[in-house]
């Protein structure tokens, strides 16, 4: 079972923009078609329920709530129990889903999203659960790097803001300099 993949549903849908119908189905894969097929305008309110409070575990995360953090992804477990199957089509492509058969759409994803965060959690702990430091994005990842010291939720972000406060940094410096009153020894004597 890929726990990595099960996490990543919940990064997906927390940055997902939830509007209407079609942005719900625009965060299945291709390889979840069926879910994209199936969904319903019912399931947008419980997707965007779930989004607020998987949003909550990262915010929890980042700021050093573990408590809290465990706390929510114990009632979303409880709430999107994982009932595991077996699945596939011939011997060669046998996996396991999180789900019984006949699930709705809505628990299927939410309880492989809970169930995958949760073990992550587990294995890395809460303070691997990242908010973009980038102030215009918000967007939230999974801290992978070696060191936890992951700061943005892509290369995109990392650069826009670096650039920004490069450029602050020389707006500043550029204010200084007019701002500083002119050095009379330096004037020539008439």
């Amino acid at each position: 079972m890929n726990f990595d993949a099960y996490a990543r549903t919940g990064v997906d849908l927390v940055n997902a923009r939830l509007d209407d119908l079609d942005d719900l189905r625009a965060i299945f894969p291709d390889d979840n078609a069926w879910m994209r097929d199936e969904v319903a305008e019912r399931d947008l309110a419980i997707f965007r329920r779930a989004q607020k409070r998987l949003r909550d575990i990262f915010d929890y995360g980042t700021s050093g709530r573990d408590v809290q953090a465990v706390a929510e992804l114990n009632t979303l477990l409880e709430a999107y129990p994982v009932q595991p199957r077996i699945s596939g089509h011939d011997s060669s492509d046998w996996h396991m889903h999180v789900t019984s058969r006949g699930a709705s759409v809505s628990a299927e994803y939410l309880a492989g999203a809970a169930w995958g965060l949760s073990v992550w959690l587990c294995e890395y702990g809460s303070a691997r659960f990242g908010v973009c430091a980038d102030e215009r994005c918000g967007n939230v990842y999974l801290d992978t790097s070696s060191n936890c010291c992951r700061r943005f939720c892509s290369e995109r972000c990392a650069t826009r803001s670096h650039v920004a406060a490069h450029r602050a940094r020389k707006r500043a410096a550029i204010g200084d300099q007019v701002a500083a009153p002119a050095d009379e020894s330096l004037s020539p004597v008439s």
